[in-house]
């Protein structure tokens, strides 16, 4: 259903709240890149630092920009189910295509807890919903059984989106749901070609907030079999790739859009700007590639 590359898009902030003429810019550089889809409102988005009433404001200010020219996915999940629910059918009403549903963050729940989180969900609101592991952030992994319980007992989970870096588990869980209507989905620009070996169709990706163009046609070329080709395009942005993480996102992607002009370098606490060294370093290798 969400299939190629969808950008887990920033939120440009001034030092007085969203910067919407900034936000307007991204979402329209991102069309005319030829991006597949958009997420809002997930990690790379802060939203950890942002009030109900901002989110509200950017959910109406994204459905009402991007006009249906390509799917919207909005970001839903929360550590408490019954928030998350709440997010997800507010979504749904809005007119969201799709939700991204984090797995529950600190509480560390067991795995028959997951599927009941996701199960609640999925009870009370019906547009399609990826659900998203990434143990690194959260303390919890959902693993390889439990997603293809998900995918075997509830229809509407239509994707996982892959984050916890271990490739033979995500060989598992690809075995696991094989079968269903779920898609792999890559959380990963580095390894976004080798989970599309696996069968994955989707990457969800930082590194395209910058280049949508270029991560577009590499996801384009996977889906089509052309892996030598995938990773010939991905091995030229590769050390960008590196250094887009090289301090925890969105740190260095909001820095790097805003070498671009697309927005100001300003992130909310406890986020930081990227530090001198690490920036400088990003810049020439934008510079050595010619993006900037």
């Amino acid at each position: 259903m969400f299939e190629g590359t969808y950008t887990a898009i920033i939120t440009p902030f001034s030092k007085t709240g969203v910067d919407y003429e900034s936000f307007e810019k991204l979402i329209e550089s991102q069309i005319a890149g030829g991006i597949n889809g958009l997420v809002f409102i997930g990690t790379t988005g802060e939203p950890a630092t942002m009030t109900s009433k901002e989110k509200d404001e950017l959910r109406a200010f994204a459905l009402k920009k991007v006009n249906k020219r390509v799917p919207v996915i909005f970001g839903t999940g929360c550590n408490c189910t019954q928030t998350a629910v709440d997010n997800s059918v507010t979504a749904q009403k809005e007119g969201a295509d799709g939700i991204l549903v984090v797995s529950p963050y600190y509480n560390k729940c067991t795995q028959n807890g997951l599927f009941l989180h996701y199960s609640a969900i999925a009870e009370k609101c019906s547009l399609p919903m990826i659900i998203y592991n990434v143990p690194g952030r959260t303390g919890v992994n959902i693993l390889p059984e439990t997603a293809g319980k998900l995918a075997h007992e509830i229809p509407t989970i239509v994707g996982i989106k892959e984050a916890c870096g271990n490739l033979e588990q995500i060989a598992k869980t690809a075995e696991n749901i094989k079968g269903t209507n779920l898609q792999l989905m890559s959380g990963d620009d580095k390894l976004a070609v080798d989970i599309a070996r696996l069968g994955g169709t989707t990457l969800i990706s930082v590194a395209s907030n910058a280049l949508p163009k270029e991560f577009t046609q590499i996801m384009a070329y996977a889906n089509a079999g052309r892996f030598d080709e995938a990773d010939a395009l991905y091995s030229k942005y590769d050390r960008l790739v590196d250094l887009l993480f090289s301090e925890v996102n969105p740190i260095p992607i909001k820095y790097a859009c805003s070498q671009l002009g697309l927005c100001q370098n300003v992130l909310r606490l406890p986020l930081t700007s990227m530090s001198e060294d690490k920036a400088q370093i990003l810049r020439a290798e934008m510079q050595r590639l010619q993006i900037i």
